[in-house]
């Protein structure tokens, strides 16, 4: 009976130090005498000592800052470049299998990647068509490690630095366009203004006695001013008018009175 207690114990033993916990975030890989024998899902698991061995594997979706970068554009611009990748492992056992350090790996891919994909893009593209560009190596990135297990959930490109010389150069090129876009504006406006007065002469040459009205609305405007002395010309229609009436009529006239 003793032996069989003795059993028993070395038993129990053997499975309390075989049991294994799996959070839900993570997943085990488990290998029977160095060979692959399955996945290892959330909860207790027994591992067997000895002939048996397992690898946890977070399944989380996992972030990497990809270290700054220097590359050369299509034009021949040096820039340095950042950015973040965030991926996520959906088989565990290609990422423990496949690859020796899936992480040093996604870093150094994206490095890769993101070097060449700025040297085949111009500067005005890189500055302007930045999603664009994160998705292109996104895409790329994804690709290449599907094989190892891990999905490229998205890329993105955090911060493009210029030199300074660079940098003012572009601000010169800017105020070169906003000087063109005034003077566009202006020479416009002009030509609206210049449409408008001609109207407005039509108008006014039409219509008698537009010309003294648009005179009187003016010395109006203008009397506001104090310090403004205004030099009133007679128009030609008043002058005609005094040459029918005969001064003596005119003296007679004031005689009576």
């Amino acid at each position: 009976m003793e032996f069989y207690w003795i059993i028993l114990i070395i038993i129990g033993w053997l499975i309390l130090i075989s049991i294994r916990q799996i959070n839900e975030y993570e997943r085990g890989v488990r290998f029977t005498l160095g060979k692959f024998s399955g996945i290892m899902q959330p909860g207790w698991r027994l591992v067997l000592p000895i002939i048996q061995s397992f690898k946890k594997v977070d399944v989380r979706t996992k972030a990497i800052d990809v270290p700054e970068q220097e590359a050369i554009t299509r034009d021949n611009i040096s820039v340095r470049i950042n950015a973040v990748i965030y991926y996520k492992i959906f088989d565990a056992g290609k990422v423990i299998i496949e690859v020796e350090d899936f992480k040093y790996a996604v870093s150094q891919l994206a490095q890769t990647t993101m070097r060449n994909a700025v040297g085949s893009v111009t500067l005005d593209e890189l500055l302007g068509q930045r999603d664009k560009i994160s998705t292109e190596i996104c895409n790329i990135i994804d690709a290449a490690t599907d094989p190892w297990g891990i999905k490229v959930e998205n890329t993105e490109l955090k911060d493009v630095s210029l030199p300074e010389d660079m940098k003012r150069v572009i601000a010169k090129v800017a105020e070169a366009e906003r000087e063109k876009m005034a003077v566009i504006t202006k020479a416009s406006g002009e030509v609206q203004a210049a449409a408008n007065l001609a109207e407005a002469s039509k108008i006014i040459s039409s219509a008698p006695g537009a010309m003294h009205l648009r005179t009187l609305s003016t010395i109006n405007d203008v009397s506001s001013d104090q310090s403004n002395t205004i030099i009133f010309c007679i128009p030609v229609e008043v002058l005609k008018a005094f040459e029918n009436i005969n001064p003596k009529d005119v003296i007679s006239q004031i005689t009576k009175k």
